[in-house]
């Protein structure tokens, strides 16, 4: 028995994208969808309910910052994660593998795991994939990610074709080491930069290992869309079509429409919630930087096309105000616009799978939000 299984439901005539339902431990949910991010058991600002009202199916919390704080073994001793933080819904948890390299300036990478400094107080530490299922296992997550290296962008071919041939070692060690298979669904991750070659090399070793999911990583690090999506076309089809495909760290509007056009069924990434806090929202028309001046007389909602809490209730003017004055409620407010934000979008995005128009659907969302214009900004 496995703890996570994926149902197709469609596939657009028009584009190809599938239109699916995850079954977890912890509820059934429809694909293409996006994850908030709650790195410490929260997702900074918003409640449980808040994300229920709002439609978040599935979140995402970190393996390293939870074993730093509090510790794993006081999560376990809480019940596990779902119940520490009040969630009955799906949560996923990564390997800690990013933090790791993204976080610790000095580390060793051995066979074994990586030698790194706590970045709160620079203690040694270890984490090896033993030690992340370890975690992940206690922490009770319904999908736990297996610990991989995580190379910059760009690397040199050589030293990718090492580092994919690590993670796949990992990847086994991974599912060795799973204790609890049968509640908790492992994921794999298919590394390989920008080379067609060696992102077949290691979706080729991690489909033998038989994952029941599988991630797509080592994109948004940097690299221009179009190596993203080029990667995306050539790498996708090489996953089971039966299992859900995760695109990491992904939460651009584009970047989700175009991912599930290439097949991809989940998105997770701090950018709503991150450029919330600093002011910044997404609205049907384009990005808005609510805390400039000119919108201190602005008696509109952030977006006049949007349904959600913030938009019913408040305006331009008082959500600035909050910001500038670094009110803890202005950053809630902008925190639940931009993550109601991109859970409709993926709902209308099912939609248009449902009707075959996803094609369609993009190029109008494109020319709407201003993607298409010359001076676009993008986040």
């Amino acid at each position: 028995m496995t703890a996570i299984k994926y149902e197709l439901i469609k596939t657009c005539k028009q584009t190809g994208a599938r239109l699916g339902m995850i079954h977890t431990p912890h509820g059934s949910f429809e694909t293409p969808m996006f994850m908030p991010v709650g790195t410490l058991a929260t997702v900074k600002t918003m409640s449980p309910e808040d994300l229920k009202t709002m439609g978040a199916g599935t979140i995402l919390s970190n393996t390293y910052h939870l074993w730093l704080r509090p510790g794993h073994d006081i999560v376990r001793e809480a019940g596990g994660l779902h119940k520490f933080m009040n969630w009955d819904q799906a949560i996923l948890t990564d390997s800690g593998g990013f933090q790791v390299f993204s976080l610790s300036k000095i580390r060793d990478i051995v066979e074994e795991g990586v030698h790194f400094r706590n970045h709160l107080n620079g203690d040694k530490l270890f984490l090896s994939p033993e030690k992340s299922m370890e975690i992940q296992n206690a922490l009770g997550s319904d999908i736990m990610m297996a610990f991989d290296e995580c190379p910059p962008y760009p690397a040199a071919y050589d030293y990718m074709k090492q580092s994919v041939e690590r993670t796949s070692r990992w990847a086994e060690r991974c599912l060795n080491a799973h204790q609890r298979p049968d509640v908790q669904g492992l994921f794999g991750i298919v590394q390989g930069g920008e080379f067609e070659d060696l992102r077949r090399q290691s979706a080729n070793d991690l489909v033998s290992l038989d994952f029941p999911g599988y991630a797509v990583g080592g994109l948004s690090v940097g690299e221009p869309k179009e190596v993203m999506n080029r990667v995306l076309e050539f790498t996708t089809p090489l996953l089971p079509s039966n299992k859900p495909r995760y695109l990491m760290g992904v939460g651009s509007p584009d970047s989700l429409i175009d991912g599930a056009i290439r097949g991809i069924d989940m998105f997770d990434c701090v950018l709503p919630t991150r450029i919330a806090r600093n002011g910044t929202v997404m609205t049907s028309k384009g990005r808005l930087v609510v805390k400039n001046a000119k919108y201190a007389r602005d008696f509109r909602p952030l977006d006049e096309h949007c349904d959600c809490y913030t938009c019913r209730n408040y305006t331009r003017a008082y959500i600035r105000h909050l910001i500038k004055c670094d009110e803890t409620f202005g950053m809630r407010l902008t925190t639940y616009h931009n993550l109601y934000f991109l859970l409709k979008l993926m709902e209308n995005v099912r939609q248009a799978i449902r009707e075959d128009r996803l094609g369609d659907f993009r190029e109008e969302f494109f020319e709407q939000y201003g993607f298409n214009r010359p001076d676009a900004k993008n986040f």
